[in-house]
């Protein structure tokens, strides 16, 4: 059981989403509940990201809209712990710009380095780019 790390969007959503990696999403998120809780740590942009994921499949795919407004609540009800995207922007550019990754990603994994807690994702390209860097990367479907 992981007791503290910073989880991505590509994570956060499949919690309302259905994907393949959904069930992985549950069990660790279920952990925010366990005595003592875990610890799960987001840039504040996590949750426009969600948000805009949720946008998306209510536009293209048909998701019910009433659906999108449930998970903005339930998003917005996790016990998660943000963290001001604006602080960290110059570690986030540095990362970015030496593992062509994007701002958004970057956001994620300047977080997980100063924590020095593991970045969980589900994003595979981020985690080939991450390769050879200091950041801890635990990908969603190997937990």
């Amino acid at each position: 059981m992981i007791e503290a790390c910073v989880v991505d969007a590509s994570v956060g959503i499949k919690l309302f989403i259905l994907e393949a990696d959904s069930p992985a999403a549950d069990m660790l998120f279920s952990s925010l509940a366990a005595e003592p809780p875990a610890r799960f740590y987001v840039p504040d942009l996590f949750y426009a990201e969600c948000a805009n994921v949720l946008w998306k499949y209510v536009r293209h795919y048909g998701y019910p809209i009433k659906n999108a407004y449930r998970d903005l609540t339930s998003l917005q009800n996790l016990d998660l712990l943000t963290v001001s995207s604006a602080d960290l922007l110059a570690p986030a550019m540095k990362l970015a710009l030496a593992h062509d990754i994007s701002i958004y990603d970057a956001c994620y994994a300047a977080l997980a380095y100063q924590l020095k807690f593991p970045l969980v994702s589900a994003d595979r390209a981020l985690k080939r780019n991450l390769l050879g860097s200091e950041i801890q990367f635990l990908e969603l479907s190997e937990l």
